[in-house]
């Protein structure tokens, strides 16, 4: 059995693949470890490249895009590791990057997964938006993280130097122990790509492992390398996995109340795109709220899938105010203001 297979998920990410793959194949390779990438159907030279250049690098080919769940899904259903990385083609790792995030694991049996302090390829001295220094939700289902409110990013001081546990890990870099990820049912394949991390995360909790961040472990990841951030199926798929996450993991008597007020704050956000003459983004929240009624019956059919662990465990780790009404009204820009 592999130790830890570090997979790499890849869709016509030649650029990305050249410019990161010698970082990780220099500071990850040693006994027992393997580098997986795994190609969703790309058209560019993205596999003729890996297999020239980095013949110890393993391949897995499939025929088309999977995207981003199933992909990964279709990929670690034929990876025999104790350890998974599930690593973006866009980011930068160093040196020494893997050993805290093992020995964290090693040295729990309960950690479910772990992710290391991200950074900004692009501005170095700050955080990185899709994880910074571990992954947070507030009541309403409003992902954030620590050196990240919305849209604030925070600098990197040293002030989330310390170890803790988390409520979800960001999927550019996610250590995970295989043996959670499958008990927890794996990512969902229907979340296509965004917040299918969260997801696995919450499942995770749910069925009594823990979620820490290791600042410690530092890498540095681009962001938005599959759909750029202004990108409106980017925001579609935002908009109908967090319906989808809610759904599959509040109970019912959070999640009646919970899907109300999402309701009033989505027309709401729905509402100034479109005053703002962003008509796309109207049509995609639109879109999204479409697709997750018409999909309700089938994750009727999830949630009771996973009766047994819902509302079972107490996650202390989801915020229990608005991070909106935070941010908007009270001007919280720094995950240290909250009030927990």
């Amino acid at each position: 059995m592999i130790r830890i297979a570090i997979v790499i998920l890849n869709f016509n990410g030649s650029h990305h693949l050249k410019r990161f793959l010698p970082s990780v194949c220099r500071y990850s390779v040693s006994p027992g470890n393997r580098i997986i990438m795994v190609d969703n159907g790309s058209n560019d030279d993205s596999v003729s490249f890996v297999r020239s250049t980095f013949p110890e690098i393993d391949l897995i080919e499939f025929s088309k895009n999977n995207g981003f769940a199933p992909g990964y899904c279709l990929a670690l259903k034929q990876v025999d590791a104790t350890y998974f990385v599930l690593l973006n083609s866009d980011v930068e790792v160093t040196p020494g990057w893997l050993e805290p995030l093992y020995t964290a694991m090693e040295s729990d049996p309960s950690m479910g997964a772990c992710m290391p302090r991200m950074r900004d390829y692009n501005h170095p001295d700050h955080f990185e938006y899709a994880g910074a220094a571990g992954g947070f939700i507030d009541y309403l289902g409003y992902p954030f993280c620590r050196g990240r409110l919305l849209s604030s990013v925070e600098k990197d001081t040293g002030q989330y130097d310390q170890p803790r546990d988390i409520f979800w890990a960001s999927g550019a870099c996610m250590f995970v122990r295989s043996s959670a990820y499958f008990r927890a049912g794996g990512l969902d394949e229907d979340f296509f790509a965004h917040m299918e991390e969260i997801d696995l995360c919450w499942r995770m909790r749910r069925t009594g492992f823990s979620i820490r961040a290791v600042p410690e472990s530092i890498v540095y990841h681009i962001g938005g390398g599959t759909l750029p951030n202004n990108n409106p199926h980017k925001l579609f798929l935002n908009y109908r996995n967090n319906l989808y996450l809610l759904f599959k993991n509040l109970t019912i008597i959070q999640l009646v109340p919970v899907l109300f007020m999402r309701m009033i704050l989505d027309g709401m956000s729905a509402l100034v795109y479109l005053v703002n003459g962003s008509g796309s983004f109207c049509k995609a929240v639109f879109q999204a709220h479409m697709a997750f009624y018409k999909n309700i019956p089938r994750l009727i059919r999830k949630r009771i899938e996973l009766k047994g662990t819902i509302g079972r465990v107490h996650i202390k780790e989801i915020y229990p105010r608005s991070i909106l009404f935070d941010f908007f009204v009270r001007k919280k820009r720094y995950f240290s203001e909250l009030e927990w």
